[in-house]
């Protein structure tokens, strides 16, 4: 039998898997893979079934992957929020993989949307303020609600309020230490004060996306989100944590005075705040802007790494240089700011 590698062996698979789940014969036509993608390999495709066609979206686990995460968690989140947040309608998980080799899931697709580079001047064009509002009116909506109530709760570990920042700065901290090639001084320098002035603790444990950002979510070209995608870094924790990555100036379309590339950042707490129910604290979100940078490091560091191991992706080979020197930039001014506003 051919390794589920090729289009056409994996689509039978495809068919094999889903028509025992679904209990009916299934054809799997236009199979391809999306490219880009750091820790999943995903591949769309029209399942025939009951002689209805449902588009459909395959989430698998790569050989290596640059992001260690688990597809649990992922697919969890988007049960978590389905329905109330536009995501896509998960349908299959499988922990195990042994249908198509490794573990995966499945979900319904969403068609006719944008998913703009992070590249583009200008993504939104006229329609950039109505999708920044729509934009952190959802991320608020998602910090609203109750992790305890929700099917993420099932695989995610909620850390102490106080614990948050520790938790998650010593995982990514991990990641460098593991995988740099080279020093890194700028990153440790960040490392450091971050560790040395902690935020206050977080007014509520959150479901954390992990990666909301331009390049993340789907729009229908008219001002309206339509998808939230990429949950794979999910997990709970401080809701700062993801206003602040969000707000990182390498997700702003090379706009330093609109967040996202969308609205003021001002704007964008204002709603955030309101559908949340929380505050932002100033202080905190300074904290966990110079926490982005050094995570963005983290996974720029793994790129690179990867690039020199397996020799001939080019998303990581420019995430591993063009990308991390962004961030050594955005991490160096942040840190003479901090500085002389007293941190010690």
């Amino acid at each position: 039998m051919n390794a589920p590698n090729s289009g056409e062996a994996l689509g039978r698979r495809l068919e094999q898997y889903l028509g025992k789940h679904w209990g009916e014969s299934v054809v799997v036509r236009d199979l391809t893979r999306i490219p880009g993608g750091a820790s999943r390999e995903t591949y769309r495709f029209d399942a025939e079934v009951g002689g209805k066609v449902r588009g459909v979206i395959l989430r698998r686990d790569p050989v290596g992957g640059l992001i260690d995460t688990d597809r649990q968690t992922e697919f969890m989140a988007y049960q978590s929020f389905h329905g109330s947040v536009p995501v896509p309608e998960p349908l299959v998980l499988e922990t195990e993989g042994g249908a198509l080799e490794r573990p995966f899931f499945i979900m319904s697709r969403i068609d006719g949307g944008q998913v703009p580079s992070v590249m583009n001047l200008e993504p939104y064009g006229e329609h950039a303020g109505a999708i920044g509002r729509e934009l952190f009116a959802i991320l608020g909506r998602i910090a609203r609600r109750d992790p305890a109530t929700l099917p993420i709760r099932h695989c995610c570990a909620a850390p102490a309020l106080a614990d948050c920042w520790r938790v998650t700065l010593d995982y990514w901290s991990a990641v460098i230490e593991r995988d740099e090639r080279h020093p890194q001084p700028i990153v440790h320098a960040a490392i450091r004060r971050l560790r040395r002035n902690p935020p206050k603790p977080a007014e509520k444990i959150s479901v954390v996306h992990g990666d909301y950002r331009s390049g993340n979510f789907m729009h229908d070209g008219r001002g309206k989100i339509i998808a939230v995608l990429d949950w794979e870094m999910a997990h709970l924790g401080d809701p700062i944590e993801d206003l602040a990555w969000c707000f990182d100036p390498l997700w702003s379309h090379f706009d330093d005075s609109h967040v996202a590339g969308t609205i003021p950042e001002a704007e964008a707490i204002a709603i955030w705040e309101r559908e949340s129910g929380l505050r932002v604290d100033p202080s905190a979100l300074a904290w966990w802007k110079l926490f982005s940078a050094v995570k963005g490091c983290a996974i720029w560091t793994t790129s690179a790494k990867e690039f020199v191991a397996g020799g001939n992706d080019l998303v990581l080979g420019f995430t591993g240089t063009y990308t991390a020197r962004r961030h050594d930039r955005i991490m160096a001014d942040l840190l003479a700011r901090l500085v002389e506003e007293g941190w010690s």
